[in-house]
């Protein structure tokens, strides 16, 4: 039987893929036999593999520790630093750009404060500032990014634009693609902040592993985003999670609740959230039923997703999480009548880098698709030109 060229190639594409999965799954470096068994490939395969993708620069050897006896096996390791990522952001109060490398391992960040009254200008001149803070920390360039996620309030359909926003007047129609795409020479993505902070706490949160789950930002600006059999569910225009639309849901309003009554009184909207999650936390009886009111308002968009979804976990994220103790209980029970079977809600583990985590959790799945699938190229880590 006569093999073409053309099947080699494909052959050898396949066991170099296979051989950089198993290295990258794997907790420790691995010997040529330990690679062999983990693969299936023959002993001689695997070496002839680790040598092509050493000489790629992929995988690296790992150096024995000083003091140890005879001559170890040698012991190879994926090159987690052979390229980076950013994940962006770009929120109403702050612009936050962290850095990660190939494993997702935070490298360096950069934070920029901003507020709602911020001009479309400024904001985005905000990103650079908080790009190049994470850049220069990480001792990198623009031309050492593999791949760019923003994360921004509103909706974004599918050629990245903001179509709708409530928060920011002049943000509709901002094309940060083309603004990102000025100085960073590598593939660019736009995506909702609310399914970015879904992503990343169904990769690195609470959610690790769940394949349905509801993610709710709760705060004084409401979201929500959905994660449907392990994939994050963007719709037809990238409208998703929106039921905030829906007046009948109160979801527009509904932090006005918490910030009416003498608790509040006098005190900023964001300060007036704080002070009354505090005093329902120490039991005073006009605080709780100003959250108990939040919470029936948050329960109805809620329940016509977990109706339609059915998901194993409802994580709550954004501002107000940090209130969790006194905000899930009253959740849970708003969500009781409606709902046939309430779903374990969680507060979100990731903070307020949830959605910057996220753009780098998808950077890192165009990373993957480029090099690390059956249709990708593993020529070389150097880092890809922007696609046209």
């Amino acid at each position: 039987m006569q093999v073409s060229g053309g099947d080699l190639q494909r052959l050898r594409q396949l066991n170099s893929l296979s051989s950089i999965r198993a290295l990258r799954e794997a907790r420790d470096p691995l010997t040529l036999t330990e690679l062999s068994a983990r693969t299936g490939l023959s002993r001689a395969s695997v070496g002839d593999v680790v040598t092509d993708l050493e000489q790629r620069g992929w995988i690296a050897e790992e150096r024995p520790a000083p003091g140890a006896m005879g001559r170890p096996a040698k012991r190879y390791r994926f090159r987690t630093d052979a390229g980076h990522v950013l994940g962006i952001d770009v929120g109403v109060h702050k612009v936050l750009a962290v850095i990660t490398d190939l494993a997702g391992r935070v490298v360096a960040s950069g934070r920029v404060a901003v507020d709602r009254h911020t001009a479309q200008r400024e904001r985005l001149e905000a990103v650079w500032r908080a790009v190049d803070a994470a850049l220069i920390a990480a001792g990198l360039t623009v031309a050492d990014m593999w791949g760019v996620t923003a994360g921004t309030t509103g909706v974004v359909n599918r050629e990245g634009l903001v179509t709708r926003v409530n928060d920011l007047p002049d943000w509709p129609g901002v094309d940060l693609v083309g603004h990102l795409g000025q100085r960073l020479p590598c593939p660019i993505a736009i995506e909702n902040d609310s399914k970015l902070a879904a992503l990343a706490e169904q990769r690195l949160g609470v959610a690790a592993g769940v394949q349905d789950l509801v993610y709710l930002h709760v705060g004084r600006r409401p979201g929500a985003a959905l994660i449907i059999g392990g994939r994050l569910h963007h719709g037809f225009s990238g409208a998703t999670g929106e039921v905030g639309l829906m007046e009948i849901t109160g979801w527009s309003t509904m932090a006005g609740r918490l910030e009416s009554g003498a608790t509040a009184e006098g005190a900023s909207p964001e300060e007036a959230a704080r002070l009354v999650f505090g005093a329902a936390r120490g039991g005073d009886p006009d605080a709780q039923a100003a959250v108990d009111a939040y919470a029936r308002h948050l329960a109805l968009g809620t329940a016509a997703m977990v109706l339609t979804l059915d998901p194993e976990l409802v994580v709550l994220g954004g501002g107000f999480s940090r209130s969790a103790d006194v905000l899930l209980p009253a959740l849970r029970r708003a969500l009781e009548p409606h709902c046939v079977r309430v779903p374990d809600v969680r507060p979100s583990t990731l903070g307020e880098e949830c959605v910057a985590l996220g753009g780098a959790c998808l950077a890192l799945d165009h990373v993957d698709d480029r090099f690390f699938s059956p249709a990708g190229s593993i020529s070389s880590p150097a880092a890809p030109q922007r696609l046209t």
